[in-house]
């Protein structure tokens, strides 16, 4: 009689710590990246009454008589199913499509969370709520990002600055009606080793099916050009071997080649245009992306795109082996395996969604079912307690 009190009493213990794993998933059902945890019983020790025996000549077989002394906890597991997206439209927040988690540092711990949640402080390091920060890799000067390097801090400072590109070359593309007798004049703006802009002028004169190419820099007189040679071939194709080409020599001794190769002269409407220019004056950066795998790129005033750095990513053999932190971060343990670091997409961690946020991966509907066997399972073990305590009654009044 006395162990079904001591049953009962584990019984009670137990569907409280249901209950308090349940009211914790309840209470973080609007948490950003936070992952629910169940909860799972065993049977404790069996005390037996009878042991098992083996058949003999005149008997059968006996199987052994048992009487279970409780429950006791089996394991508290985090779920970590993918949550719902939320989008917020803040260029910070991201949210992993799969496996994998962000890595975080503080100077002390190096931990893992789902949350996404991201913001740049007054440095420009790129930090979460509490001010942990976001581990990666930065791209060097020309924007190459070595993934396989040591990990660092984002780092994107405001007034980030690309120095000058040098124009090299100016590519012209498209149609000269056939027959035109009139010269044609096209511009462009072309930039010297400083950043600084030259507005150029390419002026074709035809002599039947061969133009003269004469470049100005109406920026800078001091600029050399070299007067070049436009050559069509009967059928009104670019003649590369009649054709010579056409170069400027900036002040600063930039040399800028004027590509024609695209040109054509047939009986259609014009359509000869500068199609590109490379080189770019210095630019400061106005907006950044952050892509699929992590990278963030870089916009800036000069119209220019480049790659600022790299965020890092982590899996684990075992992710339900790692322990949490608060603050929905988790750290390795000795059962969770090492991190894995990596960039997003590969190695089975997964995609990066920017401007957007994990949510809660809390079911409700689930969760208020096992309150209610929380409750009834206490319910339960609480009548086993008060029944066994009438027994005992019973039997005490036995002598009066």
């Amino acid at each position: 009689m006395l162990r079904s009190l001591f049953s009962g009493i584990t019984g009670l213990r137990q569907h409280q710590t249901l209950m308090d794993v349940v009211s914790n998933n309840i209470a973080n059902v609007n948490t950003t990246g936070f992952k629910g945890s169940t909860t799972t019983f065993e049977d404790t020790l069996s005390q037996t009454l009878r042991n098992a025996g083996l058949p003999t000549q005149g008997l059968g077989g006996l199987n052994p008589a048992q009487i279970g002394l409780g429950v006791q906890l089996g394991g508290i597991t985090t779920n970590f199913r993918q949550g719902s997206a939320q989008n917020t439209g803040r260029t910070t927040d991201l949210m992993i499509q799969g496996d994998g988690f962000f890595v975080l540092e503080n100077g002390v711990q190096q931990s893992f969370s789902r949350a996404g949640a991201f913001n740049f402080d007054t440095n420009g390091t790129l930090v979460n709520a509490e001010g942990m920060r976001v581990q990666g890799w930065m791209a060097d000067a020309t924007g190459v990002i070595n993934s396989d390097g040591p990990m660092e801090d984002i780092l994107v400072p405001a007034g980030t600055m690309i120095p000058p590109v040098a124009t090299e070359t100016v590519t012209m593309a498209g149609n000269i009606t056939s027959g035109s007798a009139t010269a044609l004049t096209l511009g462009a703006t072309v930039y010297d080793k400083s950043g600084v802009a030259h507005s150029v002028s390419i002026v074709l004169t035809p002599s039947g099916s061969t133009f003269g190419v004469a470049v100005t820099d109406l920026t800078d007189g001091t600029s050399v050009a070299t007067a070049g040679t436009l050559a069509f071939t009967g059928t009104g194709g670019y003649d590369a071997t009649n054709s010579t080409a056409a170069d400027l020599t900036l002040a600063d001794g930039s040399v800028i080649d004027f590509d024609m190769t695209g040109a054509s002269l047939y009986g259609g409407p014009k359509s000869l245009s500068v199609t590109s220019v490379d080189g770019s004056s210095a630019g400061s950066l106005q907006q950044f992306q952050i892509q699929q795998d992590g990278t963030i790129v870089g916009v800036f005033s000069n119209q220019q795109k480049m790659s600022l750095g790299k965020l890092a990513m982590a899996n684990f053999t075992n992710p339900s082996g790692l322990e949490k932190v608060g603050n929905t971060a988790f750290v390795q343990t000795s059962n969770s395996g090492l991190p894995q670091i990596g960039v997003a997409g590969a190695g089975g961690r997964g995609t990066l969604l920017a401007s957007t946020l994990e949510m809660s991966n809390v079911d409700l509907a689930q969760e208020f079912t096992n309150m209610i066997i929380a409750q009834r399972g206490f319910q339960a073990n609480s009548r086993v307690i008060t029944t066994s305590d009438q027994m005992l009654q019973e039997l005490v009044d036995l002598k009066r």
